[in-house]
């Protein structure tokens, strides 16, 4: 098991840059099947995974500013 499970979460996110900045105008424009929406572009799934960490960010910011953690 991982010892600081922020460095999991680090390494995921190098390997999705390494990966998408390999990646072409034209792959963006592929789509996929997601389970619960259905067919989504990738560009815009990729806009809606980082609007989603900035949200989880927002949340914890405001929760530790108002518990004064």
């Amino acid at each position: 098991m991982f010892q600081n499970p922020f460095r999991l979460l680090e390494s995921l996110h190098q390997r999705w840059v390494h990966l998408l900045e390999r990646m072409t105008e034209t792959d963006f424009e592929r789509f996929f099947q997601h389970p619960e929406i259905g067919l989504v572009r990738l560009d815009r799934n990729l806009a809606l995974y980082a609007w989603h960490g900035k949200h989880h960010v927002a949340h914890i910011t405001s929760l530790r500013e108002r518990m004064g953690w």
